[in-house]
């Protein structure tokens, strides 16, 4: 099955909603700019609770390498996410100590051969919708067939505008590892909507189903 990360994870509440319909990843924004920031206290006695299996992902944007480490230990984290325009040197430096998710915003100007570059220190590559003013949950879907072309660079997490209702197509077209879902299935930034939360998940289900045939 394609697994499901849902990002943007602000309280316990929300964290065994998204466990209990079948989230494989929890993401925790850590970019303090963004309205679905959590404190890594906080973030800590999520985690504590979080069954295993289920990976908790930390969201970073251009962080230092002692900042992200730092955090990354202090709340227990399986993932480290890096969300900007961090070197390949930072990456690489990260994914030695961390499973790491390396997120491109797919804009005009995005060439997926931009991979290639970090392809031997990155688990996963993350593609996410570009926006001017933010750092992911921006709703913007792109182009999925540019998420096609970079699967040849490595595992990839579909992310950008998913919804309940497209992510099914989204599955059938791009085919890919992951798919990642935050402001798609809240009611406010910060705040999942239980019916769409599992109507994502089910919708992700089906369409793995179909692929599987």
């Amino acid at each position: 099955m394609v697994r499901v990360k849902i990002c943007g994870i602000t309280s316990q509440a929300d964290a065994l909603l998204a466990v209990e319909a079948g989230a494989s990843a929890l993401g925790f924004n850590f970019y303090l700019p963004s309205p679905r920031y959590i404190a890594p206290s906080h973030a800590r006695l999520i985690v504590g609770e979080m069954p295993v299996g289920v990976d908790a992902v930390g969201v970073f944007v251009n962080p230092t390498f002692e900042a992200a480490d730092e955090i990354a230990l202090t709340v227990d984290l399986d993932v480290v996410q890096l969300h900007g325009e961090e070197p390949p040197g930072l990456v690489e430096q990260l994914s030695d100590c961390w499973p790491l998710i390396k997120a491109f915003r797919v804009g005009p100007e995005f060439r997926a051969e931009a991979l290639a570059e970090y392809g031997k220190s990155v688990h996963f590559f993350l593609l996410d919708g570009f926006s001017k003013t933010a750092r992911g949950g921006t709703g913007k879907t792109f182009d999925w067939s540019a998420a096609v072309a970079a699967k040849r660079y490595g595992r990839i997490f579909l992310s950008g505008g998913l919804t309940p209702e497209n992510v099914g197509e989204a599955i059938r077209q791009v085919r890919p590892f992951a798919v990642d879902v935050c402001s798609g299935v809240e009611s406010e930034p910060g705040k999942k909507d239980a019916a769409r939360v599992r109507a994502f998940v089910e919708a992700v289900e089906a369409a793995s189903k179909e692929i599987a045939q």
